[in-house]
């Protein structure tokens, strides 16, 4: 889900729905995680490398596949931030990659390694906030990604060395594994406490986490 048509809806409706964001993630705590995640990871919902935001034993897990050179990630990620506000204590995000357009696999790169020296949700955001400026959809300009990271803190230099390291391409492959297991097939794609939402609306999303709120 990459057009321009559909970015322009989803921010239409994110307006009507919630109003102007709080831009920002809320502490959160609650009931132990085994009794969902243990079964996520079996599944392939989350694994134990997947970025966590929010506590990690909080009762509804929303996984988000997403691509950081997708317009519509890009659209969606005030929204999520929205519905965790609007559940505070109860909801966590875990992140996972699904880097399906050109040079997405470099800036999944570049988020991991910005991870390996904690500023990965500023690099995100950096990300994020510029992806009209380096992602364009068959020329993407990853050199302009590097030093879009590097402006928001990242240590560049180190992050190429770090960006060779088997383990962050185990991290991609593990990912794109589970990509084809539960059969996503664009970005984002959202599944709550393993449910999958009515449809790609963002009341859809919201309405199922509330629900799964509401069963705790």
């Amino acid at each position: 889900m990459n057009s321009r048509i559909v970015v322009i809806s989803i921010a239409i409706v994110a307006i009507a729905v919630f109003g102007v964001a709080a831009f920002f993630y809320s502490g959160q705590s609650s009931q132990p995680a085994s009794r969902v995640v243990a079964n996520f990871e079996d599944a392939g919902y989350v694994r134990p490398h997947s970025y966590v935001i929010g506590p990690v034993d909080a009762p509804v897990t929303i996984s988000e596949f997403f691509d950081p050179s997708c317009e519509a990630c890009r659209a969606y990620y005030p929204i999520v931030k929205q519905i965790m506000d609007r559940h505070p204590d109860k909801v966590k995000l875990v992140l996972r990659y699904a880097p399906f357009h050109d040079g997405s696999d470099e800036a999944v790169k570049i988020l991991e390694t910005a991870r390996l020296q904690d500023l990965f949700i500023p690099v995100l955001e950096a990300l994020l906030a510029r992806q009209p400026e380096w992602a364009a959809h068959g020329d993407p300009d990853l050199e302009l990604a590097w030093q879009i990271a590097g402006e928001a803190g990242l240590d560049v230099e180190t992050a190429r060395q770090d960006a060779l390291r088997p383990g962050i391409l185990g991290v991609i492959n593990t990912d794109m594994s589970d990509v084809e297991k539960l059969g996503v097939v664009q970005t984002p794609t959202f599944f709550v406490n393993g449910k999958a939402p009515d449809g790609t609306n963002p009341q859809n999303l919201a309405d199922l986490v509330a629900s799964e709120v509401a069963a705790q």
